[in-house]
């Protein structure tokens, strides 16, 4: 009798399958591993395994979810990453059953993101451009604050993923460059326009930088990347410019917990079509395949008008 497979060897084959024929990234591939490893645990603690594990013991899972006091939304990405997984147990005859696909996940509404006004994205705007012109700021300080307004700018001028923004090459920063290429979620890539301020920004920046490391010979001189760290990724981290980001909120007079860099990417697609942009071409500058992924920000600019409607006009009621 053939012995069945470790769950960390099914995990394994079933990462490599998501980044082979469906381009997952690194971020989707460790979010994948973590819930399956999470899962794991569970049932390797109740005698079984990916192979043997039944319905009701995948019910058991995630009722422990939420006795763990995880939201509903974390819940419901778990059974996603189970069911993908099962469908990948079935097609390669791992198992002759899915003991996932009747499973019902929990009910959840779907919220709409956070936005920061036109106003609260200039006040950003603008104290960032403060911090990278302050006389009686040493070198390396002026230099991080140019990099963050050059962030800053790229980001509400494109409204990239922040893991796009983070890694973009050195060669987007081209004096005469009106396009940048961004390689996005499954490996797609798409043209995103760039506008004079986000374009003058990191001509700033990058200028800054090349004068750093003639004086100082920095090591980060021969690199590829147009934000470049020491870390092992080679360029600047996700969380480094998150915090990099909520610190100019606080001293931008915005609450810290209302500023992100995906909040940000919200403001660029949201702020286009309250002034009147094609639902379609916020979709292609966004990289979002479905449109229905997009038709979220139409339902932020409805409710903010209804807002206004109800603030201000002279009829409502008070």
């Amino acid at each position: 009798m053939r012995a069945k497979p470790s769950d960390s060897k099914l995990t394994g084959l079933f990462l490599d399958m998501l980044a082979a024929e469906q381009g997952a990234g690194p971020n989707t591939l460790d979010a994948y591993r973590r819930d399956l490893t999470d899962f794991s645990d569970f049932l390797t603690r109740v005698g079984h395994s990916f192979a043997d594990a039944d319905t009701q013991t995948l019910r058991d899972y995630l009722a422990d979810l939420d006795t763990r006091g995880f939201k509903s939304t974390s819940v419901a990405r778990r059974l996603s990453a189970m069911r993908h997984l099962y469908r990948f147990l079935l097609n390669e005859r791992v198992r002759t059953d899915d003991p996932a696909a009747i499973l019902s996940g929990p009910k959840r509404g779907r919220g709409l993101p956070k936005v920061l006004s036109i106003a609260d994205v200039d006040r950003m705007l603008r104290r960032a451009k403060e911090l990278s012109e302050a006389e009686e700021a040493s070198p390396a300080r002026r230099l991080r604050a140019l990099r963050l307004y050059c962030l800053l700018e790229v980001l509400y001028a494109t409204g990239l993923r922040v893991s796009e923004l983070v890694a973009l090459p050195r060669s987007a920063a081209k004096r005469d460059a009106r396009m940048i290429v961004v390689r996005g979620k499954g490996n797609k890539e798409r043209l995103v326009p760039l506008n004079d301020a986000s374009r003058q920004a990191m001509a700033d920046y990058l200028a800054a930088t090349e004068a750093a490391k003639t004086e100082k010979k920095n090591s980060l001189a021969a690199s590829k990347w147009l934000f470049p760290s020491f870390g092992e990724s080679g360029h600047l981290t996700r969380q480094h410019f998150a915090r990099d980001l909520k610190e100019l909120a606080v001293a931008s007079g915005l609450q810290a917990r209302l500023v992100s860099p995906h909040v940000l990417r919200h403001a660029f697609a949201s702020h286009l079509l309250h002034n009147g942009a094609d639902l379609r071409i916020v979709q292609t500058l966004l990289g979002h395949t479905d449109i229905s992924t997009t038709q979220i920000y139409t339902h932020v600019v409805e409710e903010r008008l209804k807002s206004l409607v109800r603030d201000l006009h002279p009829l409502a009621e008070k």
